[in-house]
């Protein structure tokens, strides 16, 4: 079992810009569209912005055309937890990181094969990794 990473708001706020902090610990959205645009022909990983645990490889992202970065799989079954979301007058699913429960974003069941998933992620919450 991976062990938790915990820290208060003042740690977070030391090593996270405002925008980081705001969406990874707080659960608040970049505006669509908005994020960097993750170069992906070599591939790699994407890893937690907070901890840096693994969270998506870069051969399970596609362009959904929703705004931000999707993955249709986690990196393994541990990387991500989810949890029902009942904010904004909806139920959605959201996805954390399990090392640290950094908001990452929302999953959904409109992806593509082979998981019929699409995991909706947050730019500035993830750190893109080139393999070497």
């Amino acid at each position: 079992k991976m062990k938790k990473i915990i820290k208060s708001e003042e740690e977070w706020k030391k090593i996270l810009t405002k925008e980081e902090f705001l969406i990874t610990r707080k659960k608040h959205t970049e505006a669509p569209f908005s994020g960097n645009s993750f170069n992906i022909k070599n591939g790699g990983s994407f890893t937690c912005k907070c901890c840096n645990s693994e969270l998506f490889n870069s051969s399970t992202k596609y362009d959904s055309g929703c705004g931000w970065p999707s993955f249709y799989d986690q990196i393994s079954t541990e990387a991500v937890k989810i949890e029902k979301d009942f904010s904004h007058g909806m139920v959605r699913l959201e996805i954390l990181c399990s090392k640290c429960d950094s908001h990452l974003g929302h999953v959904f069941d409109d992806g593509p094969a082979p998981t019929g998933r699409r995991y909706c992620v947050n730019s500035l919450s993830i750190n893109y990794n080139e393999s070497k």
